[in-house]
C-alpha cells in the first residue's frame, strides 16, 4: 500500500485494504466489527461498520440499494460514480487515507470500498446508544424547559442550534485522544466571541497528547486550565441548553465533549457559579430576592461556623444581646473537634446518599437525622447548638447552584474552622484575608475570577446584585471582550 503525506493511502486493490483492516482493527477478532462483501458489475464492493453504533435497518437499506445496480446498470467503468449516486444518505464523503477510514469507522460511520478505486466512501449514519433529553437533576426549575443535554454530542449541539438559529453560530469539531479519539465541539458566535479567546481554547485542545479522555469534560478541563490544583472551579458546567445559549449570546465559548451531558462554559468567574436559571424565569423583583437569599446562603456556608466558634472561644467578642447563641452544654469533646467531626459526618452521609439506592436513601436520612443526631446529643458527644449551626451551614452549601463551588467552599470552611480553633481571632483574620487574596489572584483563561467586584465595574456589579429586566440590559459583559458590545440595537436619538 502506498503512502500519502506519511499516511497509508487507500489501495486500488480491495484485498489489500481488507488485509490492512484485519491487521489494524482486528476485523476477524472483534465481534462488533461488521463486514459484508458484495459483487457489483463483476467488481467487489466491501462495507465495514460497527454494529453497536449503526442502525441495522440503514445497513440493510444501503445493501439493497447497491445490489439493485446489477439489475439496472451495465457500465462497470463508471461503477464508482454509480455507487456514489446510489448512496442516498444526507452525508457521504470520500477519503483517501486508511487512517481516515479507521477513525471514521470507529466513530460509527459506514465505510464502502470499491475495487479499483483509490478512495473510500464514508457514510455518516451514526446512531449512538443513549437516553432522550430530560431535565437535569442539578438544575431544576419550577418554570422553564424540561430538556437537557445528553451524552450524544450531536443531540447536544442540536439542542443549542434550536435556540440560536443564527447563520453565524459555529460548531467546530476536533478529536482528542490518541486511542479514544473523542469528539470535542467548540461552539461560539462568529461575530460576537473574541477571536483571541477562540484561538487560545483551540490551541490548548489541539496540544493535548493523551491516550484518551474517558472521563470526558473533566479530563479536558484539566488540560485547558492552568491552575490545576485550585479547589475553585475555573470553568462552569451546565446541562441546560437555555443556559448555554444565554452565555453564547454574551460572547462566551461553549465546549461539548462526546459521552458527557455537561457543557463547559469559558471563561467564567465566581459570580457565574452563583447564577441559576430560576432567577430568569421569575419576575425581576422576585429573581432579585432569590439571588440575594442565595448570596446570603453562600456567605453563611463559608463563615457561620468559624465565626460562631470564635464567639465560643472568645465570649468577650459577643454582645450581651447575642449571648444566647453560645453553647449551654459543651459536651465531652471540645467544640472545635465537635464541629470538625460534624462536618466530616455530614460528608459521610452525603456520600452514602449518592451510593445508596433511591428507595433506601430516604430511610437512611431519617436514621441519620433522628437516631444518630439525637443519640450523639444524649450521650454528650455533641452539643445541640453544634448540630444546629453545622446543619444551617450545610443547607447554605446545598443552596449554592454550582456543585463544584459548594465543595470548594466546604474545604475553605473547614480550613477556617481549624484556623480559628488553633489561633482564635488571628486565625480567622489571616484565613479570611488569605482566602480573598487567593480568589483575587485566580484567573480563568486570563479572566479575573472576582470580576466585576475586583476589578470593580459598577454597572456589571449592579447586574450581579439585581436581576435587571432584559429590556434594560442590552450590553454584553466586557470581560469576554465581545466583538459586538450590544445585544440589542442601539436606539438612535
Amino acid at each position: 500500500m502506498k503512502r500519502r503525506d506519511n499516511k497509508i493511502a487507500v489501495s486500488s486493490n480491495i484485498m489489500d485494504n481488507q488485509t490492512y483492516m484485519k491487521k489494524r482493527i482486528g476485523l476477524d477478532v472483534s465481534f462488533d466489527l461488521g463486514f459484508r462483501e458484495i459483487t457489483l458489475l463483476r467488481k467487489k464492493v466491501q462495507l465495514y461498520y460497527v454494529t453497536g453504533l449503526c442502525d441495522s435497518v440503514i445497513i440493510q437499506e444501503i445493501l439493497e440499494t447497491l445490489i439493485q445496480i446489477n439489475d439496472n446498470e451495465a457500465n462497470s467503468k463508471k461503477l464508482k460514480e454509480i455507487v456514489n449516486n446510489r448512496l442516498v444518505h444526507q452525508q457521504v464523503e470520500e477519503v483517501e487515507t486508511m487512517d481516515e477510514v479507521v477513525d471514521n469507522l470507529l466513530s460509527g460511520l459506514i465505510i464502502v470500498f470499491v475495487d479499483g478505486e483509490k478512495y473510500a466512501f464514508v457514510i455518516d449514519v451514526r446512531n449512538y446508544p443513549g437516553r432522550t433529553p430530560e431535565e437535569p437533576d442539578t438544575e431544576r426549575v419550577i418554570r422553564g424547559s424540561r430538556d437537557g443535554y445528553t451524552e450524544n454530542i450531536v443531540e447536544s449541539t442540536a439542542l443549542t442550534r434550536r435556540r440560536i438559529r443564527d447563520a453565524r453560530l459555529r460548531n467546530e469539531m476536533l478529536k482528542v485522544g490518541e486511542r479514544s479519539k473523542t469528539d470535542v465541539c467548540i461552539t461560539y458566535l462568529q461575530d460576537v466571541a473574541d477571536e483571541g479567546l477562540i484561538k487560545a481554547i483551540k490551541s490548548k485542545i489541539e496540544k493535548i497528547e493523551v491516550d484518551g479522555i474517558t472521563m470526558a469534560d473533566k479530563t479536558l478541563e484539566e488540560f485547558i486550565i492552568d491552575r490545576k490544583w485550585s479547589p475553585y472551579p475555573l470553568v462552569r458546567y451546565t446541562e441546560r441548553p437555555d443556559v448555554a445559549a444565554t452565555h453564547l449570546l454574551e460572547g462566551h465559548v461553549i465546549i461539548f465533549v462526546d459521552t458527557s451531558p455537561s457543557a463547559i462554559i469559558l471563561p467564567t468567574t465566581f459570580f457565574h457559579h452563583m447564577q441559576h436559571a430560576e432567577e430568569y424565569r421569575e419576575a425581576p423583583l422576585t429573581g432579585t430576592f432569590i439571588r440575594l437569599i442565595r448570596f446570603i446562603a453562600v456567605i453563611v456556608s463559608l463563615y457561620l461556623l468559624p465565626l460562631w466558634l470564635l464567639f465560643v472561644i472568645e465570649p468577650t467578642f459577643l454582645p450581651k444581646e447575642l449571648a444566647f447563641i453560645g453553647p449551654n452544654e459543651e459536651g465531652n469533646i471540645p467544640i472545635t473537634y465537635q464541629i470538625i467531626l460534624g462536618i466530616i459526618g455530614l460528608e459521610f452521609l452525603r456520600m452514602a446518599a449518592i451510593h445508596t439506592p433511591t428507595p433506601l436513601a430516604t430511610a437512611m436520612g431519617l436514621i441519620a437525622a433522628v437516631l444518630i443526631g439525637q443519640i450523639a446529643i444524649d450521650v454528650g458527644m455533641f452539643g445541640p447548638e453544634v448540630i444546629l449551626y453545622i446543619s444551617v451551614s450545610a443547607i447554605g452549601s446545598y443552596v449554592t447552584p454550582s456543585y463544584e463551588l459548594s465543595v470548594a467552599n466546604k474545604l475553605i470552611n473547614l480550613g477556617l474552622v481549624l484556623a480559628v480553633g488553633f489561633f482564635g481571632i488571628y486565625g480567622l483574620t489571616i484565613g479570611v484575608l488569605a482566602h480573598l487574596l487567593f480568589l483575587i489572584h485566580l484567573r480563568s483563561i486570563k479572566t479575573p475570577y472576582l470580576w466585576p467586584f475586583i476589578p470593580f465595574n459598577p454597572k456589571a456589579m449592579l447586574q450581579i446584585i439585581f436581576r435587571v429586566p432584559k429590556p434594560y440590559s442590552n450590553s454584553r459583559p466586557s470581560i469576554v471582550h465581545p466583538k459586538n458590545n450590544y445585544s440589542q440595537p442601539v436606539k438612535k436619538s
